[in-house]
């Protein structure tokens, strides 16, 4: 089979590799059908994520049709079509007890990290009952990829971690597919206002279509100032980091309310600056995260009746053989108004 092969910092190739092959009785092969591409995946081409081997299959979103399973997969059967979560769930671990799925003793992100992934035309899948769910007919695939990864992540990291509630004031700060994916979740808890900061004009564009009611653009306009006359000088109620660079969680710092939660999404490769000389005397809460997949369940049953489509996120269509060079447009995003990339098997 095919597969997009890490090679060490700033190197991949689409190259001839094994098909994975049964390990586990728990295990499942999948054939890709549709997979996409990640920004956590940028930052392993960086090496930013040296724990992240050479030859190892990048991707960890999917969907794909059931082709084998082990002896004691039971809920799901060969030939089902599947969403599969970026998180592997054993399901009985002390972490997986407590839902706290994204750090599964014998899971959590495993998937094109410690473990080949999904940008290939097959892969396997540890712990296939808890880590695959079966797509109803009906659904659109494109919709159902966005449950993979980004939709969950913006939700459960973002919006229920920043605890947002009806009638608040909040801000995203970043308006990647990230940050778009939390703008969508974060109408469903009807905040009063929803402002997103960015550097990109066209994201910003798309952030008004999504919901957003102010948009700022830091290179152009003075973000603190624009949020004071918002706000009555009080500032916001969440702010939710989407980038993971310094600038943008100061930010955060800059424009957060007394009481006021700020919810980093973002993958930081470099250390920030935490300024506690203004905040301990604020009452904030700062909070972190990787995805747990919880939620996508839920998420799954808001796309079958039509409340959210995170389909809107899809800006590019590639096939699968043409992954380096989706990769290019992914890697120069702003140039190229990339969002979220589709690439079919």
């Amino acid at each position: 089979m095919k597969a997009l092969v890490y090679h060490g910092a700033g190197k991949k190739r689409w190259e001839e590799k094994a098909p994975p092959q049964l390990v586990e009785p728990t295990d499942a092969i999948v054939r890709i059908v549709k997979t996409t591409i990640c920004g956590t995946d940028l930052h392993i081409l960086k090496g930013d994520v040296p724990t992240v081997g050479q030859g190892r299959t990048l991707g960890h979103e999917g969907i794909g049709i059931v082709e084998s399973i082990g002896e004691s997969v039971r809920n799901i059967k060969v030939g089902d079509k599947v969403i599969i979560s970026c998180i592997t769930v054993c399901g009985s671990c002390s972490y997986c007890k407590r839902q706290l799925y994204a750090h599964c003793k014998d899971g959590g992100w495993i998937l094109g990290h410690k473990i080949d992934g999904t940008q290939a035309e097959k892969v396997r899948i540890p712990h296939a009952d808890n880590s695959l769910h079966r797509l109803p007919g009906g659904v659109d695939e494109e919709a159902a990829l966005m449950l993979s990864d980004i939709l969950p992540t913006g939700l459960e990291i973002g919006v229920i971690n920043g605890r947002v509630q009806p009638g608040q004031t909040i801000a995203l700060i970043g308006a990647g597919p990230v940050g778009l994916s939390a703008l969508l979740a974060s109408q469903f808890y009807s905040p009063a206002h929803i402002i997103m900061i960015d550097t990109d004009d066209n994201r910003l564009s798309v952030a008004r279509q999504f919901g957003a009611n102010t948009v700022i653009n830091p290179t152009k306009q003075n973000v603190v100032e624009i949020i004071n006359k918002l706000t009555d000088g009080i500032g916001v109620d969440v702010a939710i980091e989407c980038v993971g660079i310094p600038a943008t969680f100061k930010i955060c710092q800059d424009i957060i309310a007394a009481g006021g939660f700020i919810a980093n999404v973002g993958v930081h490769g470099k250390s920030v600056d935490l300024h506690l000389e203004s905040l301990w005397i604020k009452n904030i809460t700062i909070t972190t995260g990787l995805v747990n997949t919880s939620s996508t369940p839920m998420l799954l049953k808001s796309v079958q009746s039509g409340k959210i489509a995170p389909e809107k996120l899809v800006t590019h269509h590639y096939p699968l053989s043409e992954i380096e060079a989706a990769y290019e447009v992914f890697g120069n995003a702003a140039q190229e108004k990339a969002l979220k990339i589709v690439l079919s098997a």
